[in-house]
């Protein structure tokens, strides 16, 4: 039976059953052109090609028919878009296919419009030969050089492999379809002689496990189709380059309190040890309660994504209870420095929700980096000039509440819900010196005391400094509002915000603890 999924706007999306594909052949059944996905991209009637008439008379294989480029339009702005095509048989990378990618890439760069490139290449094609690596490298130059400047979007359709798979990963959003795309630097095959493990196609590279465990992937698309649609309405928040505004689409947004804003006030359960989805909180604030997440099934215990308010395009970062009671880790720290740094490169606004009660405590996460990847946000949230508005939601303690947007760290506007409990550290952390683990006395004696006293003292200790006055004091936050008055609170700011302008210290680059 094929297997289901969802797609970005919720809806159900069927996949259609795909059979392991050969090292040395392309996906059975494939029967897309390139040229069918750029116009399937782009407006109608609006693709120019660049070098269409480039093939020489007799050509059994004319130069550069591999590749696809030119430039179009999405919903009338102008993009540059190439394309890998796995009809056309091939072998590695040519100087007739780099050419056109460089021209195009080049053409993007001079006019300032955002670069599509949908790969391709069939299993076959576009290996590592030893004429192509120079080539390759002229293309990750160009990419570097666009980073920042140019919105970048990278659809997988097919197989991307060997040194092709680095020009996704140097692009700002990398879409692939489950069960038709793969991505990997050594073939399956290559990995059982090098190594000794057997693994498939998909598991080793697939949508799924570069969506959900490596991160390569900012969305995994049912079909092709959902893949466009998921482009497109990414390139609709964001602008042409880094010297245009992004796109507003202007809405009339209710000053008063309305039925979903009313709402938030029950939204935090009594317990503070009981989750909610933060979602809730998210569409309550944007307009019509639109969020185009990116990275869902990666690191899910913080939320990346692009929302409205009052038609102009905001990011979003949140922490969310439901997994892991929003803890920071390595993948989430990463997953939202990233984030952070593409809506800042790009004169995005950026609405931060915290619920957050630390970094996750385990060995494993020391050993794999955590202080130095963890100072990653930090350095986001510290370069960032757009406009950073802070809603401080439940639990703010200790390092994982610095590095989460605050007003310390570079925050413009940063509000407490009278629900926040900001601290060093939670209850059960700041009594663990005094109530240390031991053995419990055969006839428990003292124990009930004890439990007592803790309590006693928790209950104090969260009534005397988890409450937001002591940061209100220091000026840490701007205000403590009912839940119901966020939206009215981030409109009213964002509009204060709009002609924000703001310069750091001139230096030719800083050194991101990478």
């Amino acid at each position: 039976m094929a297997a289901e999924n969802k797609d970005h706007r919720g809806a159900a999306v069927r996949n259609k059953p795909v059979d392991h594909w050969s090292v040395e052949g392309a996906a059975p059944g494939a029967g897309t052109t390139a040229r069918e996905r750029v116009r399937q991209l782009v407006d109608e009637s609006s693709f120019l090609e660049l070098e269409e008439a480039a093939a020489r008379p007799g050509d059994a294989r004319p130069r550069g028919s591999g590749v696809v480029a030119g430039y179009g339009t999405v919903d009338g702005r102008r993009v540059a878009v190439y394309a890998v095509d796995c009809m056309v048989p091939g072998d590695a990378l040519d100087e007739a296919l780099a050419r056109k990618i460089v021209k195009v890439i080049d053409f993007a760069l001079k006019t300032g419009c955002p670069v599509v490139a949908i790969h391709d290449a069939g299993l076959a094609g576009w290996g590592d030969r030893t004429s192509a690596l120079g080539l390759y490298g002229g293309i990750f130059r160009r990419h570097v050089h666009c980073s920042g400047v140019l919105p970048q979007i990278s659809l997988v359709f097919g197989a991307c492999v060997g040194s092709a798979v680095f020009s996704p990963a140097l692009t700002d959003f990398t879409v692939m379809t489950e069960g038709t795309s793969c991505m990997f630097t050594a073939a399956p095959d290559a990995i059982a002689v090098a190594t000794g493990e057997d693994v498939g196609l998909q598991e080793l590279g697939g949508a799924r496990t570069h969506a959900a465990a490596s991160g390569v992937a900012h969305y995994m698309a049912g079909d092709e189709e959902d893949a466009v649609e998921y482009v497109r309405a990414l390139l609709s928040y964001l602008p042409s380059n880094n010297c245009d505004e992004p796109p507003v689409h202007p809405c009339e947004v209710a000053r008063d309190n309305c039925i979903e804003d009313l709402e938030l006030d029950t939204v935090v359960p009594d317990s503070p040890n009981q989750p909610y989805d933060m979602r809730q909180v998210l569409e309550s604030v944007l307009d019509d309660g639109e969020f185009l997440e990116t990275q869902p099934l990666f690191a899910p215990n913080i939320m990346t994504g692009f929302g409205r308010v009052e038609g102009s395009p905001v990011g979003v970062v949140a922490n969310q209870p439901l997994h892991f009671g929003g803890c920071l880790d390595i993948d989430a720290s990463e997953k939202a420095a990233r984030f952070v740094r593409t809506c800042d490169a790009f004169n995005v606004p950026i609405l931060t929700f915290v619920d957050v009660p630390g970094f996750l405590t385990t060995v494993a996460e020391e050993h794999n980096g955590i202080i130095r990847r963890g100072a990653k946000l930090i350095y986001a949230y510290g370069e960032a000039t757009v406009p950073l508005v802070t809603v401080i939601i439940r639990k703010a303690y200790g390092g994982a509440y610095d590095v989460m947007g605050t007003k310390p760290l570079g925050a413009d506007l940063c509000v407490a819900w009278t629900t926040a409990q900001i601290a060093a550290a939670g209850p059960h952390t700041a009594m663990a010196p005094l109530f240390p683990h031991e053995p419990v006395p055969a006839d428990h004696s003292g124990v009930a005391s004890a439990e007592e006293r803790r309590a006693t003292l928790m209950a104090d200790y969260a009534q005397t400094l988890l409450t937001p006055a002591a940061s209100g004091e220091r000026g840490d936050i701007d205000a403590v509002i009912r839940p119901s008055r966020t939206r009215q609170y981030i409109v009213r700011g964002l509009r204060a915000l709009r002609t924000k302008r703001e310069a750091l210290p001139a230096k030719k680059h800083g050194n991101i603890p990478l």
